[in-house]
């Protein structure tokens, strides 16, 4: 089955001219390709596939879809639509065949050969877009070890002239072909890239060590890609991380500190998003920088409630949380883009009181205030009370405990001094213990560790 394609002019934010940014240079025309099987891929999966060739700048021209039982061997697509995109190849001028699958390498060279035209896979295609969008230079080390690992199993494509041993006059006798040779070199690239990524890695072990020494609790931003999240991200911190209306807009993470009521304190981090079938190659490529997730202590999981299969979209996301050891973190889901359906601003709790959910624009900013609500509840639920009785000697303590903690009350003792109600995390209380104009008489013993209170 043909389908041609209906494309859509973006404008670049600059120049206000239809932008031509991709992975494969201006307007470089493609043909999309999809094969049906049982289980496999439906129409959402061809729309964000389409999607993918068109944030890595492929002018999709038309798509060639089938069904069959099982994949073919040889071409993946059988022999019949083998010659069918042979024809389209040769009539529309096509450059790219574009295969919404995984192709084995030999499927990949055989439709080379038939059709004579460039031929790439999922995987392959969601690579050159990371390419495109690395910034940072651990990003950038993540994807050529990728794409190194992934083609180290393609080497033969390009050189099975060269099947042979070197020879000739004067150099006969035992030595590498070609290949072998370029299979060595690559090995030694990717131990020296592991080498890079793992002492890049370890660095990143360390400052995140030497946070925890001052304990601000770290929040990831995880979800599908293209779900908002780095748009909420620079709504809550005045950041400008990069945010566009395409996959993987945004590749290498950020962290932003982010002050809320109650002088609560986080680390706000935005991250990869996520797709569908996204390769385990990537995700173990990428597992550094996912570390991030693992190591929140809650995850803000953002979803597109716009989206016709968000459900899905958030079991997918799920999914690869549990691969990467993220699922025990706890989350709270925020349903973006509620601008563009008629839902309101608002927020779910679950039996216990606690705000599970929470609906929110993050373009127009309706709703943030809820979120903001939220993550300072879900803070100040983990602290403690205690009260002092500060004599007027104190009162340089008092005005230290008022630049740092959250104050709950106050009252005069009728002799100068103050009971002050405090509401503490442990780190603040570890900080109280240690200040030097702290004495341990000036707690009042009677009031006990109590919850913080949660607002209604």
């Amino acid at each position: 089955m043909l389908l041609k394609v209906q494309k859509s002019k973006k404008l670049d934010p600059e120049t206000n001219k239809p932008s031509t940014e991709g992975v494969y240079g201006a307007r470089t025309r493609a043909l999309a390709v999809q094969l049906r099987l049982p289980g496999g891929p439906d129409e959402e999966d061809l729309k964000e596939f389409l999607f993918l060739a068109e944030s890595a700048g492929a002018d999709v021209v038309a798509c060639v879809q089938g069904r069959r039982q099982r994949p073919d061997p040889a071409f993946f697509i059988g022999k019949g639509k083998t010659e069918e995109i042979k024809q389209l190849v040769a009539k529309d001028s096509i450059e790219l065949v574009l295969v919404d699958h995984e192709l084995s390498p030999i499927q990949e060279r055989n439709l080379e050969r038939a059709t004579g035209c460039q031929v790439l896979d999922r995987t392959g295609l969601i690579l050159d877009i990371f390419a495109l969008r690395a910034q940072s230079h651990e990003g950038k080390l993540q994807v050529e070890l990728a794409q190194l690992q992934r083609l180290s199993t393609r080497l033969v494509r390009g050189w099975t002239h060269l099947e042979r041993q070197k020879g000739g006059i004067g150099l006969r006798g035992p030595g590498e072909t070609q290949l072998e040779t370029d299979r060595r070199l690559m090995r030694d690239r990717i131990r020296h890239l592991n080498r890079r990524l793992e002492k890049v890695s370890n660095q990143r072990g360390l400052r995140r060590k030497n946070r925890n020494k001052i304990p601000i609790p770290t929040v990831s931003v995880v979800g599908y890609t293209n779900a908002g999240k780095s748009t909420l991200f620079n709504t809550l911190t005045g950041a400008h991380v990069y945010e566009a209306d395409k996959l993987f807009a945004t590749l290498d993470p950020t962290m932003r500190r982010l002050d809320l009521a109650g002088k609560v304190q986080l680390i706000l981090a935005d991250t990869v998003g996520f797709i569908r079938h996204l390769p385990h190659t990537l995700v173990e490529a990428f597992k550094s920088t996912l570390e991030e997730v693992t190591q929140a202590s809650l995850l803000l999981h953002v979803v597109d409630s716009h989206h016709p299969e968000s459900n899905e979209l958030m079991i997918q996301v799920n999914e690869v949380l549990t691969e990467i050891e993220a699922d025990p973190v706890p989350q709270i889901i925020v349903f973006n883009k509620i601008d563009l359906t008629e839902e309101s601003p608002r927020i779910e709790r679950d039996p216990n009181g606690h705000i599970r959910k929470v609906w929110l624009s993050a373009k127009t900013g309706d709703g943030v205030d809820l979120l903001k609500q939220a993550l300072s509840e879900h803070y100040r639920r983990k602290r403690v009370f205690r009260r002092l009785h500060l004599p007027p000697a104190a009162a340089r303590l008092r005005a230290r405990i008022y630049d740092r903690i959250d104050i709950s009350n106050e009252t005069e003792d009728g002799q100068g001094g103050w009971l002050i109600d405090l509401t503490l995390d442990q780190r603040d209380l570890d900080w109280l213990l240690k200040c030097s104009e702290y004495r341990d008489e000036y707690l009042v013993s009677s009031l006990g560790d109590l919850l913080a209170p949660v607002a209604s």
